[in-house]
């Protein structure tokens, strides 16, 4: 329970923060304050630095962070397929994921976005949310790394996150690597057809699905 209450804590932190975030709050930090201290310290740790800020002030640094860099990506395929006709098929993927566990997600959203697949694997199918997690652990470590770089608040959501997950393989590590010395792939198409090459290395719902944390 404590790593599902986790995961749509984080789900919440993790999207424009708006309203619905404010109304929230303090909600989201009893829940905290309920489960295990590996999940429960980081999250506690966001919900403190931004203590003495505004909404204002937490919505600019958002977009700041999320929306104007790339390194800070929250579509989890950007960082694996980059903007290339492979990105969407892997969206795809998702898609088909959630439509077999009876989940529809909206032309408005991308089913990539890390709140999305957090909400999924807290709400809807812990079994396969974990293994969407999993399949991207090098992204959402190369994110987390990212947000520690840009010291933001963020970084302890992201903290949060990857307590929730099990501890990385080799594999994994190896991934996480490559992938930060390459960096997502980019496809020129051309006369002679589509090239893909690599890009320089990485340098984006609400508060209204804490009810089902609750129940």
């Amino acid at each position: 329970m404590s790593i599902a209450v986790a995961r749509i804590i984080a789900s919440s932190l993790l999207v424009y923060p708006d309203q619905k975030y404010v109304q929230a709050r303090e909600e989201m930090m009893v829940l905290a304050n309920h489960i295990e201290p590996a999940f429960a310290e980081p999250l506690l740790a966001f919900f403190n630095a931004t203590a003495d800020l505004t909404l204002e002030d937490i919505q600019k640094h958002y977009v700041e962070i999320f929306d104007m860099r790339r390194k800070c990506s929250l579509f989890l395929t950007s960082w694996t397929h980059g903007d290339t006709r492979n990105r969407g098929m892997a969206l795809v993927y998702f898609k088909e994921i959630y439509k077999r566990c009876g989940v529809t997600i909206t032309d408005e959203e991308l089913p990539d976005h890390l709140a999305v697949v957090l909400e999924f694997a807290a709400l809807k199918n812990p079994g396969e949310g974990r293994l969407l997690l999993g399949e991207h652990r090098a992204p959402i470590e190369l994110l987390k790394d990212a947000l520690h770089s840009a010291n933001s608040y963020y970084a302890f959501v992201l903290d949060a996150v990857v307590a929730t997950l099990p501890k990385m393989t080799p594999e994994i590590e190896k991934r996480a690597r490559d992938l930060a010395i390459t960096g997502p792939p980019q496809e020129f198409v051309g006369l002679s057809g589509a090239v893909t090459i690599a890009l320089e290395p990485f340098s984006s719902r609400g508060s209204d699905v804490l009810q089902g944390a609750r129940s």
